[in-house]
């Protein structure tokens, strides 16, 4: 059986949005998120430090390179790109990425499509302006990942989502509590 995991990319909304789901999770939720969640990078670190104050799971900067492990979250404070070595899935920096969104939701889900045959994953594109994350989702849809985006619905700001299900009719899309019950169906919650 393949190791699971999660993917979140988010803009406008998403703060609100990202803690909603994550204090719906209980503590013994173990599969591993990655959250590419667009703010200026000097405002990231206090936001992983509020998150990890008030949830119950151990929340990582994601400024360098580390390994991605069971019941960790981890928020991207730049242009981050996930990839496999031996049996470790890893999460480093991408100094070369040139996106106007900061970090880019496209660029971490573009970097997953090679995972996908060695994880199950559940990528997730919330509420945001503009197109970022859309192209990327298509690609892990297509590659065999499940792929939701945010329906008009509950989105704060429906401009990424809409764009996702404008290049991929095969991506799900759902509002914000239906979300969180996909994320805990998959996590076996």
């Amino acid at each position: 059986m393949k190791e699971k995991l999660i993917l979140i990319g988010a803009s406008t909304g998403g703060p609100g949005h990202l803690k909603k789901i994550l204090v719906s999770l209980n503590s013994y939720f173990s599969i591993p998120i990655v959250i590419a969640q667009h703010m200026n990078p000097v405002f990231i670190p206090s936001f992983v430090k509020q998150f990890d104050n008030e949830l119950p799971f151990d929340f990582f900067l994601a400024d360098d390179r580390h390994n991605i492990e069971a019941s960790t979250i981890h928020i991207c404070a730049k242009h981050c790109a996930l990839y496999k070595r031996g049996y470790e899935l890893k999460l480093e920096n991408s100094l070369d990425v040139a996106s106007l969104y900061n970090p880019s939701v496209d660029h971490m889900f573009h970097s997953a499509v090679k995972l996908v045959k060695d994880y199950d994953i559940l990528a997730i594109l919330l509420t945001g302006i503009g197109h970022d994350g859309a192209e990327g989702l298509s690609q892990l849809q297509k590659a065999g990942a499940l792929c939701i985006a945010e329906s008009e619905e509950s989105a704060i700001v429906y401009g990424m989502p809409k764009k996702a299900i404008e290049l991929n009719a095969n991506i799900k899309m759902m509002n914000l509590d239906n979300i969180i019950n996909s994320i805990k169906k998959f996590g076996g919650v």
